[in-house]
């Protein structure tokens, strides 16, 4: 009766040391699902320039597009420089939609769709801390923001691309240098002096200081 009993006992504490093992091997494995996800947005990203990850990339894009704008209002009174320029801005933020041009040949609107997407896949991975759900919303949202903007840069640079007078393409050019500064800026939509992260402020600036708390939070 004992050595049964005993029997039973063994097999009870070694069927409960496995079920820890697996546990633990769960929680491992979704600790490192977040931090993949998180590494995607930070890191690095395969398929993106030198691999590097998605916010630098639509960071980097964004920075190209307002550049172009810039040079497009330089141009100001040069009908084909004007166009010239917004060719170039369409390339930063699609190059699908524009093949040619002085982008990084993945596009601000692409990168940023993966940063909200990969956030989001971070937050919602099994064992995703309070602090990563709480900023991953913050930097999903800015996100989101840039997706839409760079849609209004396409249409505002189409619109350049598609006047016949330089007076009409200059007011044009002047709506695409204030929609691609945004892009990394964000806008103060509600003017209350500041701009946050929320739908129609926040931009790539936004979501950059929301990944380095949500960083900053895991580290400790």
């Amino acid at each position: 009766m004992e050595s049964g009993c005993a029997v039973r006992i063994a097999t009870c504490v070694l069927v409960t040391l496995a079920v820890g093992a697996v546990s633990a091997q769960q929680d491992v494995f979704a600790q490192d699902m977040v931090k993949t996800h998180i590494g995607h947005v930070t890191t690095a990203f395969n398929g993106t320039p030198n691999g590097q990850g998605l916010l630098s990339t639509a960071m980097a894009e964004a920075k190209i597009a307002a550049q172009h704008a810039a040079l497009a209002m330089k141009s100001e009174g040069n009908l084909d420089g004007m166009k010239l320029h917004a060719g170039h801005v369409i390339h930063a933020i699609d190059p699908t939609v524009e093949m040619k041009g002085p982008g990084l040949n993945y596009g601000a609107k692409r990168a940023a769709q993966g940063v909200a997407q990969h956030i989001e896949l971070a937050a919602k991975a099994p064992g995703a801390s309070k602090n990563v759900m709480t900023h991953s919303m913050h930097v999903a949202t800015s996100a989101g923001n840039v997706v839409k903007w760079s849609d209004d840069v396409l249409a505002a640079a189409g619109d350049v691309r598609a006047s016949t007078d330089a007076k009409v393409a200059a007011g044009h050019v002047a709506r695409l240098n204030t929609l691609t500064q945004q892009l990394a800026s964000g806008v103060d939509a509600d003017k209350n002096g500041q701009i946050g992260w929320q739908a129609g402020e926040g931009g790539l600036q936004q979501a950059d200081m929301h990944m380095n708390l949500l960083l900053k939070g895991e580290g400790q």
